[in-house]
């Protein structure tokens, strides 16, 4: 039985999808590493260049089915590429003079979160932000970076023009935090609830509540290309939920194989397929954007955790928490086409590229370090201890117009 509760907030007017004109995908961003070639684009990833919500006409090309019918109020999607906002140097001119700084959340231990320097590498400050603090994410609006500190049942604000504690903010089981793609909602993952909760992006208040007896332990999610629903994964129920936006009710369950712990979901570039990383069962799954089903999947080497697409969008980069490597997946061919390892071992979790995509920062959720990778080579490059249980670390400040959620998930 699906229950929702619903708060009533005040009337909103609905503006008109823009219109977008046909422009050529450029390609350029973060270098694919030297072992692997960049892969062909694909049909699929064809250029989106006519009006939103219309077929087309002579001299355009249509519009791809993923991207038609805009979320109302959800600024458009640019050439039919999912990240083409998140390239490099499409930093907002808003925050692209904010310290160059790497937060990382302390999960067991400390209640804490520590700030590093991205250029020294060197731990320049000590925020005291809570137990259990699980993901930094930066606001829909990037004027804010959030905590989230679970167990001490709040969000802690950050500026992120200074890199400390601005506010804390009372919310039941925070573990992580995404907004709509139009910024009218935070959405809290309740994990330990059971709860999917919609807030005022702003003051925090609920405003519904989406708790479905299918999905056990829901902590991560993903919005499709046209913001109209989002996957969410239920962790302790081995399942998926795809929920309306707009409706804040569920629309579609898939129940996993026995053994599947799903976690991390990224959209595909094209906007065609979500990626799943399921941490029971060692696989990367490809689920359809038009019906919740599984279409393909990838054998990677243990425990799949954290996905993060290349400055390209050319690559996926899954964090193999058990096997102290990142698996680089070819998002055309779908296909893993590269393994990066720690030597002597680690814990790869959770973490993001750097605003120019050459080095990819990931906590070591078991092992007290933050590692950082050059995603030209694959080398490990740098090795910072920070101790505790470091979980779901943000680079800041990152390319976008607007951010979903989690650390950093940009459009």
């Amino acid at each position: 039985m699906l229950t929702i509760v619903r708060g009533v907030g005040p009337k909103q007017v609905v503006p008109i999808a823009a219109v977008i004109l046909a422009l050529a995908v450029a390609g350029c961003g973060g270098q694919p590493s030297a072992q692997h070639p960049r892969p062909a684009t694909s049909a699929s990833e064809t250029p989106a260049a006519a009006k939103q919500n219309v077929t087309g006409s002579a001299g355009r090309t249509p519009v791809p089915p993923p991207f038609r019918h805009l979320l109302p109020g959800m600024p458009p999607i640019e050439h039919g590429h999912v990240y083409a906002a998140a390239e490099p140097g499409k930093v907002q001119p808003s925050i692209a003079r904010e310290p160059h700084l790497i937060y990382v959340p302390n999960s067991y231990g400390r209640p804490i979160t520590t700030v590093i320097d991205q250029r020294t590498r060197k731990v320049v400050r000590i925020l005291h932000t809570g137990d259990l603090s699980q993901h930094v994410t930066p606001s829909y609006d990037l004027k804010t970076l959030y905590v989230e500190a679970s167990a001490a049942d709040r969000l802690v604000a950050l500026d992120p023009a200074t890199g400390r504690i601005e506010r804390r903010i009372p919310q039941t089981r925070p573990y992580n935090l995404y907004f709509t793609p139009d910024g009218k909602r935070a959405i809290v993952m309740a994990e330990q609830d059971d709860e999917i909760v919609f807030d005022d992006p702003h003051t925090f208040k609920r405003r519904a509540v989406v708790k479905d007896p299918s999905c056990l332990g829901p902590n991560h999610a993903d919005f499709s290309a046209n913001g109209r629903y989002f996957i969410v994964t239920c962790e302790f129920s081995g399942s998926l939920l795809k929920v309306n936006t707009l409706q804040h009710r569920v629309t579609a369950r898939l129940t996993l194989p026995p053994g599947a712990k799903p976690q991390d979901i990224r959209l595909s570039p094209t906007g065609r397929d979500f990626y799943v990383a399921d941490m029971g069962r060692d696989k990367l799954l490809r689920i359809s954007w038009k019906h919740l089903r599984v279409v393909g999947s990838i054998d990677t080497p243990a425990m799949p955790h954290g996905i993060y697409p290349s400055r390209n969008g050319r690559f996926l980069y899954v964090s193999d928490r058990g096997a102290g490597k990142v698996s680089v997946i070819s998002v055309a061919r779908n296909k893993l086409v590269d393994t990066w390892t720690i030597p002597g071992g680690g814990s790869p979790d959770m973490g993001g590229l750097s605003a120019d995509g050459k080095i990819l920062w990931l906590s070591g959720r078991y092992d007290g370090y933050v590692y950082g990778w050059n995603t030209r080579t694959g080398k490990l490059i740098a090795k910072i201890r920070v101790g505790g249980s470091p979980h779901g670390l943000l680079v800041w400040p990152q390319p976008g117009r607007y951010s979903l959620g989690h650390t950093g998930n940009m459009r």
